[in-house]
């Protein structure tokens, strides 16, 4: 997975160490189905297969943030509205879609 995004293989070993000790969550049946929703309903384009994946799976392990910089499929404000009903219509709960920025900003309004 990581190496197929960065041919850097100090990068990978990087993101490696910063991923020690976080779970994987596992693509089900379940996540699959939901991601194939997305493509089908036109919430995620359709070139956008591991995206749909990716919010599926956050959204079917119960994730309440999902965290991403991809504001071309995933944080985009045109999107995330058919992504949450599409959710709806599956009976699972949509994740907060945001940045790592607007999370850290999300954090400093609450203290």
């Amino acid at each position: 997975m990581l190496e197929a995004r960065s041919g850097d293989p100090d990068a990978v070993a990087r993101r490696r160490t910063v991923l020690e000790g976080i779970a994987e969550l596992v693509l089900t049946d379940r996540a699959k189905k939901l991601a194939r929703m997305f493509l089908s309903e036109r919430a995620v384009p359709h070139k956008a297969q591991a995206d749909a994946l990716h919010i599926a799976a956050a959204a079917v392990h119960g994730m309440d943030y999902l965290l991403t910089w991809n504001c071309r499929h995933i944080n985009n404000p045109e999107i995330k509205p058919a992504i949450r009903e599409v959710c709806e219509s599956m009976g699972v709960f949509c994740p907060e879609i945001c940045t790592p920025i607007e999370i850290v900003e999300i954090g400093h309004d609450r203290g």
